[in-house]
């Protein structure tokens, strides 16, 4: 139910909250096989352009099909996903029709829409198998610059009094089973952060594919497309100002949205494999 339900005292109420899960747009390296040999930054592609129309186009598709409105965004600190993060929320807070348009550069937006934050909770699976170790930082420093990062989002739309989950990224070399549980909690831990709005996360393939796992029993997630996405919802209780939240249900069909899983096969090797 979307509208709130109040008690026979006036002071329950009882609606929806909706969190989606998306994935990044199409990263350079897996279009340029030479791209990391000469970057500075090997371990953290950007969009190619087809990326950046791909997410401006998905944050459009959100808009007219989700039926109702994204609150905030938290995105991974990693390249790829903070431009796609940006192409989307120009889409969700553009005042005009943008049909003539391709991607966010110069589209007017509203800024006061949608608050955007940095949560390295959501950031890529840290180990060999998601980024390779002739790749990998030597000293193991992402640098990662906040503030950097935070200018390449939207102006106005960056909420600088939220906290992250995580003040930090994980450690390098962490499990399959060690990431999937970080994102599982930081699913939870957000959307219990702010339990009366609804949610978009941008992370990455593996992100995804535990939310549509760790939420539905017996599912196996064998592909992720980019800017596939996941909806997840549940009930919240709120009275005074407590709220009490039911477990999330996964709204999101096999092959409807970019995600496609299963419920009795399981995949050979265990973990989504983000650089494809």
């Amino acid at each position: 139910m979307d509208s709130a339900i109040p008690n026979s005292n006036g002071e329950r109420h009882e609606f929806y909250q909706n969190v989606v899960v998306l994935r990044h747009g199409d990263r350079i390296d897996n279009f340029d096989p030479d791209w990391a040999t000469t970057a500075a930054r090997p371990w953290d592609p950007p969009l190619i352009e087809n990326g950046r129309v791909r997410a401006f186009c998905t944050g459009g598709c959100l808009n007219s099909r989700l039926g109702f409105p994204i609150h905030r965004v938290f995105v991974s600190p990693f390249l790829r996903c903070i431009q796609t993060a940006s192409e989307v929320v120009s889409a969700l807070c553009a005042v005009d029709d943008y049909l003539d348009v391709s991607c966010g550069d110069g589209v007017a937006i509203d800024s006061s829409k949608v608050k955007v934050s940095i949560e390295y909770g959501l950031c890529e699976m840290l180990n060999a198998q998601a980024i390779r170790h002739d790749v990998a930082p030597k000293d193991g420093d992402f640098g990662f610059i906040i503030s950097e990062l935070e200018a390449l989002l939207p102006a106005g739309t960056v909420d600088h009094t939220a906290k992250p989950v995580h003040e930090e990224l994980p450690r390098w070399e962490e499990t399959v089973t060690d990431t999937r549980l970080r994102y599982e909690h930081v699913f939870k831990a957000l959307a219990d952060k702010y339990p009366s709005e609804n949610l978009l996360l941008v992370t990455h393939g593996e992100g995804v594919g535990v939310s549509v796992s760790a939420f539905l029993k017996d599912a196996t997630v064998y592909e992720v497309e980019y800017c596939a996405y996941s909806q997840l919802r549940r009930r919240v209780f709120q009275e005074n100002q407590s709220f009490i939240a039911e477990d999330f249900e996964v709204r999101t069909k096999s092959n409807q949205t970019g995600v496609s899983y299963c419920s009795s096969i399981a995949t050979p090797n265990g973990a989504m494999d983000d650089s494809a």
